[in-house]
């Protein structure tokens, strides 16, 4: 997990919302992604995505079998439908997301049997720092949008 911080880091030195991930077979790190939305103007440029493309090219499959993708936010409903589409065996997720989280907030997607394909759902691996980098990212962004006239 304290990879895919950094990888959020990234995202937030860029000013992209500080999601990151990290996907790892054998204990090795094989795919590696943080958000990018606003700067490639792609609504599917999520931390997840973009970890789970870099492990299916490094891997040369898309099944990706043996890997467990970590993530400072639980993934929402695309990105938990897109790991389950690329069959990884596990997901680790930070915070909870309360408001788009689809693995256990909101919805089962990944631990639901009725798909073709089901993960290992671990959530609340190092929750505190993960939610205060997001919290900390959008208490800057408010304090930003008001101005240092208005409180």
């Amino acid at each position: 997990m304290r990879a895919a911080l950094v990888e959020a880091a990234r995202a937030e030195a860029l000013g992209e919302v500080p999601v990151g991930a990290v996907c790892v077979k054998d204990g090795v790190v094989v795919g590696r992604g943080y958000n990018l939305r606003e700067r490639a103007q792609d609504p599917t440029a999520h931390a997840e995505h973009i970890a789970v493309r870099a492990a299916a090219a490094r891997l040369g499959t898309w099944r990706l079998e043996g890997v467990t993708c970590y993530v400072t936010l639980e993934p929402c409903a695309m990105c938990a439908g897109a790991l389950v589409s690329a069959r990884v065996d596990r997901v680790v997720w930070g915070a909870d997301d309360p408001k788009a989280g689809a693995v256990r907030s909101l919805y089962t997607i990944g631990t639901d049997g009725k798909l073709n394909h089901t993960f290992e759902a671990v959530p609340g691996v190092l929750a505190a720092e993960c939610g205060e980098q997001l919290s900390a990212f959008f208490a800057r962004l408010r304090a930003a949008r008001r101005g240092p006239d208005r409180r």
